[in-house]
């Protein structure tokens, strides 16, 4: 059956053919130019030419404290990316809890790596690893694993480390993987990011963008 409008007339279905896709617009902003940045091209540039556009990725070279400021900057200027979003890693990032919270409460969203990005990366290939608490360690493992995987070397600024995420692992499973962990930890009474290692929200970003630009493609 048709929908109504307002005044109660009926709205023939070609009227919402022609409506903004679900998937919206997406700020995202960074501070680190190499691999969170290349990752998240490489998410835009998988989706179908007519989103791409939706999603802004800006890389701040300022303190990962200055990421708030600086996104609420951009956002300001630019007020239809309507979907902000910060991604940066736990590493030894001092007031990483407090970034968190601050940004939550001026309505930024965040995807968070602990110990870092790679921790996310490994959910890609079926697991995410309990003992790679460091950087250090997680990001030597992790190119091990994926040299295994792809035959290449791990290499963090490279722009084809989504493609071949993708190729070799599989994103679904990653996206389970990474919740099972989180909701792990959120059972259990804990809800500090630093203390939540492995850990990761980045997921929810990548798994809200491909689920909407389905749902945007099917409308």
């Amino acid at each position: 059956m048709a929908r109504a409008d307002r005044t109660g007339k009926r709205i023939p279905r070609s009227a919402f053919k022609n409506r903004i896709p679900d998937l919206g617009r997406y700020f995202i902003y960074t501070d680190a130019d190499e691999t969170e940045e290349k990752y998240m091209y490489g998410l835009r540039d998988s989706l179908p030419k007519e989103f791409q556009g939706r999603i802004v990725i800006k890389v701040s070279k300022t303190k990962t404290e200055k990421l708030i400021e600086a996104c609420s900057e951009q956002v300001s200027l630019q007020p239809q990316y309507c979907e902000p979003w910060i991604v940066f890693d736990r590493d030894e990032v001092p007031n990483f809890d407090r970034i968190i919270r601050d940004a939550e409460r001026c309505g930024i969203h965040v995807g968070w790596s602990n110990p870092c990005i790679e921790i996310w990366f490994d959910a890609y290939f079926g697991t995410m690893h309990a003992d790679w608490l460091t950087s250090p360690v997680c990001c030597q493992r992790f190119g091990d694993i994926f040299e295994k995987r792809t035959g290449q070397e791990y290499i963090k600024s490279n722009p084809q480390n989504y493609n071949l995420l993708t190729r070799f692992g599989d994103e679904n499973t990653a996206i389970k993987i990474a919740e099972k962990r989180l909701q792990h930890y959120l059972s259990n009474g804990q809800t500090t990011p630093s203390k939540m290692c492995p850990c990761t929200t980045l997921h929810h970003l990548v798994g809200e963008i491909l689920r909407k630009t389905v749902l945007s493609k099917n409308d």
